[in-house]
């Protein structure tokens, strides 16, 4: 198949979660075979207006990627360039990443007459709660049925979690399909460890209040305060970033890194011995209205690298890491439980290990982004050649 993936706003290459996912499943579909080209922006809050009339192009990793350096929120004034290029790849389906002020590629997709997947990974309606939903209901809606009428016109919706998609949708359309870790890629950290290697705990992702960084750096404190020999990693940034690091309190045994390359993270948890994502729904309200929407990608990495998790008692975070089998689950913001959690695994390597293995086969099984894009070669086949309908 010759595939267009539009995915406005994100850094391909990059090392946003939203980048990694792009990436992969670009990389996997082309290791699948397919004919993969990827609309994407070259960096960050990066913005070349000239790339509305020629897409800076670029190959990487067996896939095709054309730069429109433009604000995210200004997405949909790429639509005559992704149309240019539509008409001239001719490709049998496009996949859209959705965003709420993104869209081009459905409006090419339904010029051309053209198979179109809607890839959905966070709530498509904010609730109420919202600024922004706040002011959407103020000028009667335009965003949501903006939104909705993608929904309609796509042929098939991919998300971790249905209920991100508005409820008049056919649900038929809908296929719940979790994130995954590269298994290649991410690989069990060596079983011997050099002589000098202190026992390292974990945290990867976004410093936002929902992440639970805050509560990572609490339990390492109350921990170190106990003497406990461990060192504490927090890799990547965000807006909590000050404040967690003075909660640290300059404590030589809590390291924040900054973000980090995509490419730097096997080598990152290869070196650490237990993974942590203590995420917290009370912080961010478009979870506590429709679950845990997000299939999160540290978990799966943590997983992949054979590294035991410790994460929140939610579905379906409990669902992808069971208590007491790939590691331990704490109720949401409790952050004397994580401490304990944290304390029993550094206190009996021997499980921690045995935790790991058996979630690094887990994710192999269930989670990994090959199996993901052999799910979205299937849905993209269907859709390409539906089923004749009987008379």
């Amino acid at each position: 198949m010759k595939i267009l993936y539009v995915a406005s706003g994100i850094p391909v290459p990059g090392n946003l979660g939203g980048s990694t996912h792009a990436y992969e499943v670009a990389r996997g579909l082309s290791l699948r075979g397919h004919d993969v080209h990827v609309v994407a922006v070259s960096r960050e809050g990066h913005t070349n207006l000239g790339h509305l009339i020629a897409p800076a192009q670029q190959q990487l990793d067996g896939f095709t990627v054309y730069h429109i350096d433009i604000p995210k929120a200004l997405s949909l004034l790429s639509t005559p360039t992704i149309i240019a290029i539509a008409h001239r790849l001719q490709p049998d389906v496009i996949m859209e990443r959705y965003y709420n002020f993104a869209g081009a590629g459905m409006i090419a997709a339904r010029l051309g007459k053209r198979p179109t997947l809607l890839e959905v990974n966070a709530l498509i309606v904010d609730p109420p709660s919202i600024r922004k939903r706040q002011i959407d209901d103020r000028l009667g809606g335009p965003m949501r049925r903006w939104a909705t009428m993608q929904c309609r016109w796509a042929d098939a919706i991919v998300t971790p979690l249905q209920t991100t998609i508005p409820s008049e949708i056919d649900r038929t359309h809908i296929h719940e399909t979790p994130w995954g870790a590269d298994v290649d890629r991410f690989t069990p950290r060596p079983a011997q460890r050099p002589p000098d290697h202190q026992p390292t705990v974990v945290f990867v992702g976004s410093f936002r209040a929902w992440h639970g960084v805050a509560h990572g750096v609490r339990a390492a404190r109350l921990l170190l305060d106990r003497g406990i020999n461990a060192r504490f990693l927090f890799v990547g940034h965000g807006p909590e970033f000050a404040q967690v690091t003075q909660l640290a309190g300059g404590h030589p045994n809590i390291v924040f890194t900054g973000a980090q390359p995509y490419a730097a993270m096997p080598a990152i948890l290869a070196d650490a011995d237990i993974g942590i994502a203590p995420f917290d729904t009370h912080a961010h309200p478009a979870l506590q209205a429709a679950g845990f929407f997000w299939s999160p990608l540290k978990i799966h990495e943590y997983m992949a690298a054979a590294l035991p998790v410790i994460t929140s008692d939610i579905t379906p975070l409990n669902q992808i890491v069971r208590h007491q089998h790939e590691g331990l689950l704490v109720p949401e913001a409790d952050v004397a439980a994580l401490a304990e959690a944290i304390a029993a695994l550094l206190a009996d390597p021997q499980r921690a290990q045995q935790l790991g293995a058996a979630g690094r086969e887990r994710v192999v099984a269930h989670y990994s982004w090959q199996q993901h894009c052999a799910e979205l070669e299937q849905i993209m086949q269907t859709i390409i050649t539906p089923t004749p309908k009987s008379t």
